[in-house]
C-alpha cells in the first residue's frame, strides 16, 4: 500500500509521518487490494483535522475527524475507517451469499447554491448498480456517477427520500 502524507498549515514531521503510516498499515490485513492511502492532515486554528482516502480495486473509503489535537484526530479517522472497512467487507460477502440490499442511512440536505465551486475527476471502474450503491454508501454521498458495465454507458444511482435507491440511465 501506497501511503501519502499531507499537510495543510502544517508541517509533516517523521514521528507524524510514521505514526499516521503506523496506523493506517492494520489496514492491509482487512483488505489486501488497497493501492492507496492519501492522508491530510490541517490546522485551522484550534481545530486539527486529519482526511483519509483508500483506494482498494476502484472502491474508494473516505473519513475524517476533527479534534484540539493532531494524534487524536488521526485516531478518531482510523476508527471511522474501520467501521467502514468492516461494512464494506461485510457487505461483499452478504453480497456474495445473495443476502439483502443494503440498508440507506438519512441523508442531509446540503445548502443550495447558483454557481459551481468545485470540480472532481476521478477513475471510473466499469460496475453494475448494487456495487455503485455500495460505493455510494462508503463514500456517504447522496449520488454516485457511474460506468454501467453491462451498457459501458454512464449511470447515476441515488438515494431516494424514503431510503431506497434510483438509478438513472441515458435513453436509447
Amino acid at each position: 500500500m501506497n501511503i501519502i502524507v499531507n499537510g495543510r498549515h502544517l508541517e509533516i514531521t517523521p514521528a507524524l509521518k510514521s505514526y499516521a503510516e503506523d496506523k493506517l498499515k492494520k489496514f492491509d490485513r482487512y483488505l489486501s487490494q488497497i493501492t492507496e492511502a492519501v492522508v491530510t492532515l490541517t490546522v485551522e486554528k484550534y481545530r486539527h483535522k486529519a482526511e483519509v482516502l483508500l483506494k482498494a480495486n476502484g472502491v474508494m473509503i473516505q473519513a475524517e475527524g476533527v479534534t484540539g489535537e493532531i494524534y487524536s484526530s488521526i485516531d478518531e479517522v482510523v476508527e471511522k475507517l474501520d467501521k467502514q472497512v468492516k461494512k464494506y467487507k461485510e457487505k461483499l460477502v452478504s453480497h456474495r451469499k445473495g443476502e439483502g440490499k443494503a440498508v440507506a442511512a438519512p441523508s442531509q440536505p446540503e445548502p443550495e447554491t447558483g454557481k459551481i465551486i468545485k470540480r472532481k475527476r476521478f477513475d471510473m471502474k466499469p460496475m453494475n448498480p448494487d456495487e455503485a450503491a455500495m460505493q455510494m454508501e462508503l463514500l456517504d454521498k447522496n449520488f454516485f456517477v457511474f460506468s454501467n458495465q453491462t451498457t459501458g454507458e454512464i449511470n447515476v444511482i441515488y438515494r431516494r427520500n424514503d431510503g431506497n435507491f434510483g438509478l438513472i440511465e441515458p435513453a436509447k
